[in-house]
């Protein structure tokens, strides 16, 4: 936990109840666990904004991939469909 010990910890809790008091402690300790714990919820939503983003750009890449393979097959396939038609009209004429 950000490096503290359990022996620093004992020291920051005596020296926050010491400067603080005992009857303000509790609410200062809830004040921070609430405060923690929106951070949390604040950076987990950021994280999950951030992932969902760069898996719409992989499915975008992906369709776009997909799409490019499709048009040159169909260029291929109208090109085949030329070719065969030249040749058609070449053997009718022969």
């Amino acid at each position: 936990m950000f490096g503290i010990g359990m022996p620093e910890l004992i020291v920051i809790l005596v020296i926050a109840l010491i400067v603080i008091g005992p009857q303000k402690l509790p609410e200062l300790a809830r004040s921070l666990g609430k405060g923690l714990a929106e951070f949390k919820r604040a950076t987990d939503d950021f994280r999950q904004g951030v992932e969902d983003e760069a898996r719409a750009a992989e499915e975008r890449e992906r369709v776009a991939r997909i799409l490019a393979e499709k048009e040159a097959e169909l260029k291929a396939g109208e090109e085949k469909a030329k070719a065969a038609k030249v040749e058609d009209q070449q053997n009718k004429k022969a």
